[in-house]
Formats: structure tokens, C-alpha cells, sequence
């Protein structure tokens, strides 16, 4: 039901400076060879390669070629121009020496050749890394450094990509405050906001700081228009437990259609999920750990298929439980925030990062993956497990 609230943003024409990380919407083609010309690998001499067939062996210097300089005297028999790396290949040579196998020759007007040179040594052909006319990348391809300097090369400015979404973060609740100060009783400092700011930049979005409202219908209101009139999708975090106060379901309910959910799942049951004049609105569970296991469990992929990404999910692999993990049957899945690592021979071990309970945030930071266990009794010391990974 979410993924099919979450279709993908129109694309956009970015700078490639913009693009990293951006998911490309059609064929990337080059416009010309690259390299255009042939040119040097290696600092050395341009030489014929049958004038180095014995050797060692004196040429005359007839010139120098230097990296962006037009071609300039052709080599001629007995003849040798140095040559700096891409610097075009003179006409007349065929290969090049590297400096280190040459030294000046003893009356100072030509270079000695040490080694033997076969046609084509050291040059970079005309096409060697892309023709013209061929396709770059294919189209739902994230754009790394590489792919950027690629597209450079072949001097493009601009790519067409599904831009990144624009995500706004609400943090509501009475009792949360910001920054420094002495708490009064019954206070708490706000880290969903800050956490989920960092968790939607981390997933390749804009984070949009809506700020935190107080338990206060009119508040809530404000701050969801402004998300609405800015963003596209929303996180809000609290007020979706059953007990809660229900500013925050009365608000959606009356803004949009929404679902309110009990997710079989430990931490993170209470979620809250519908479109307000058709922009995507996750309602987050409050504690913090909740907050997150949600983003990575709802938020995250949704957000990814928006932005044109074709894989969604986290990876799942198979570890070894370094201590058991222990449950009792509730027909929920657990998820356990814990450590990963991989032993000599590749295998991948889990241990528990702390406490598990879902106030308990360091163990969160701490935890580079969740282990899943299932409904039943648990996973035994030496027994295997699936983990989500989450870096």
C-alpha cells in the first residue's frame, strides 16, 4: 500500500555537480570518442618501433610534444620526439619509450634507447574507453564519482535523473525541547528530529527541518501545511500509539486519508501511513529506536522507489549469532539492533549492541545491522540468523 502511494518524482535535467547519488531516467550516449586522438600514457619518447629493434640504440630529439599542445614535427627514420602523458602522438611514431628506459646519449643531442619497442606501446587509441554512439549507462543507474567524471568526459553539463524528494521531519509533543538548558520535570530533548533529518540525507534526499509542534491542533496543522506546501513526503514522529493524544491523528484524518496501523513487528508497531493532497505522510512511532526501525522498515524504501532507485530494500544475509538471542513466541518479528563483523574466512558474525529496549538510542548508533528473528523461541550461541544490513 505505501509503494503504491510513493510513485516517482517527474525528472529533471541536473548539473552533473547535482547529480551524485541521482538515478537516470533514459540512455546516457557518448557524443565523441574518448579519448578523441591518440596520445601518450607515460612521459617518454614518441619513437618508430622498428628503429628499436636493436638496441641499445641513439636517436636524434627532433622536437618535444607537450600535453595540449596541437601535433607538431613528425619522426622521422632514426628519429625520436619527447613526449609528455596525453600529449598527441606525433605523426610518423608508433610507440612510445618510457623515460626510465632511456638516458641522454653521450654527446648530448639524441636519446638512447634501452629497451626494444613494439607498435602501439604506451599510446592511448582514438575510442579505447568509449565510442561515439555508445550507450553510457542504462537507464535507473545511481550516479557515483566515476559515473560523473564518465559523463564529463564526454562533455555533457547536464544529466536527466528523478531529482532528490524533498523530505520534511515534525517532531510533536508537549514535553520535547531543543539545545541546552536544564530540563523541567517531565521534559525531554527532541532526537527524532535531528536522527531522521540524517537518516533521510543518508537515503539520497533533502531534509526539510519543519521543527517540533506542541500538542496542539492548530500547531500541527501549520507545520503540516507548511510540509505539504514544500516537500514531498512527510515523517512526523509521536502520537500515533494507541493512548496517545490524537492531535496528530485528528489533524491527518481531517487533512488527508490516512491508515493507522499495528505493524507485527518489535520495536516499531504503531505506524501511521496516507497521502494529504497527494503527498506521501509517514506518522512514526515516538521512541527513538522505534522512530528509526520504522524510517529503515516504510520510510526508506518508499522514498527510494520516489527517487527512481530499482533496489529498494536493505540487503539480508546470513550471520553466525556470537551469543544467543532469545525471545518468547507473540507472533511479532524481532528486529535486534546489533554489531556485525566478518571472521577470517568471510563469515559474517552478530553480536548485540546493548539494550534492546526501544528507548534506548546508543545501542541504536552503535548497531550496523538488525538481526531477525522470527516468531518462536529464538536463535541459539553458534546458531544462524538473517541480518538487514544497514550500512
Amino acid at each position: 500500500m505505501i509503494l503504491a502511494a510513493c510513485p516517482v518524482l517527474p525528472s529533471k535535467a541536473l548539473p552533473l555537480g547535482d547529480a551524485l547519488g541521482c538515478v537516470t531516467v533514459a540512455p546516457v550516449v557518448a557524443g565523441h570518442d574518448v579519448p578523441s586522438f591518440a596520445n601518450s600514457a607515460m612521459d617518454g619518447f614518441a619513437v618508430r618501433a622498428a628503429d628499436t629493434a636493436t638496441v641499445p640504440v641513439t636517436l636524434q630529439v627532433v622536437g618535444t610534444a607537450a600535453a595540449g599542445a596541437a601535433p607538431g614535427v613528425e619522426v622521422g627514420p632514426g628519429e625520436a620526439v619527447r613526449i609528455m602523458t596525453g600529449a598527441v602522438v606525433p605523426p610518423g611514431a608508433d610507440a612510445i619509450v618510457m623515460v626510465e628506459r632511456t638516458s641522454p646519449a653521450v654527446d648530448g643531442g639524441g636519446v638512447r634507447i634501452d629497451v626494444p619497442a613494439s607498435p602501439g606501446d604506451h599510446i592511448r587509441h582514438p575510442g579505447e574507453d568509449l565510442r561515439a554512439g555508445q550507450e553510457l549507462f542504462d537507464p535507473g543507474t545511481e550516479l557515483g564519482p566515476g559515473h560523473l567524471g564518465v559523463l564529463a568526459s564526454v562533455g555533457l553539463e547536464t544529466v536527466e535523473v528523478v531529482p532528490p524528494a524533498r523530505v520534511g521531519v515534525l517532531s510533536t509533543g508537549d514535553e520535547l525541547v531543543s539545545g541546552p538548558g536544564e530540563l523541567r520535570p517531565g521534559q525531554i530533548r527532541d532526537s527524532n528530529r535531528p536522527t531522521l533529518l540524517a537518516l533521510v540525507a543518508r537515503a539520497g534526499c533533502i531534509p526539510v527541518d519543519l521543527g517540533t509542534a506542541p500538542d496542539d491542533e492548530a500547531a500541527i496543522t501549520a507545520a503540516i501545511e507548511r510540509g505539504i506546501a514544500s516537500c514531498d513526503a512527510i515523517l512526523t514522529s509521536g502520537g500515533v500509539s494507541v493512548g496517545d493524544f490524537d492531535y496528530v491523528k485528528t489533524v491527518l484524518d481531517r487533512m488527508g486519508d490516512m491508515h493507522w496501523w499495528q505493524v507485527a513487528v518489535r520495536p516499531a508497531k504503531p505506524l501511521a501511513f496516507g497521502t494529504v493532497r497527494g503527498t506521501p505522510v509517514f506518522g512514526l512511532p515516538g521512541n527513538p529506536v522505534s522512530s528509526m526501525v520504522s524510517f529503515e522498515l516504510f520510510a526508506r524504501p518508499a522514498l527510494r522507489q520516489m527517487t527512481g532507485h530499482l533496489q529498494l530494500l536493505r540487503p539480508e544475509v546470513p550471520a553466525v549469532a556470537e551469543e544467543a538471542f532469545l525471545r518468547r513466541p507473540d507472533g511479532k518479528l524481532h528486529l535486534v539492533r546489533v554489531v556485525a563483523t566478518t571472521d577470517d574466512d568471510g563469515r559474517l558474525h552478530v553480536r548485540a549492541s546493548g539494550g534492546q529496549a526501544s528507548h534506548l538510542l546508543r545501542a541504536m548508533a552503535l548497531a550496523n545491522a538488525l538481526a531477525l528473528l522470527p516468531d518462536g523461541e529464538g536463535v541459539a550461541e553458534g546458531g544462524r540468523v538473517k541480518v538487514m544490513l544497514l550500512t
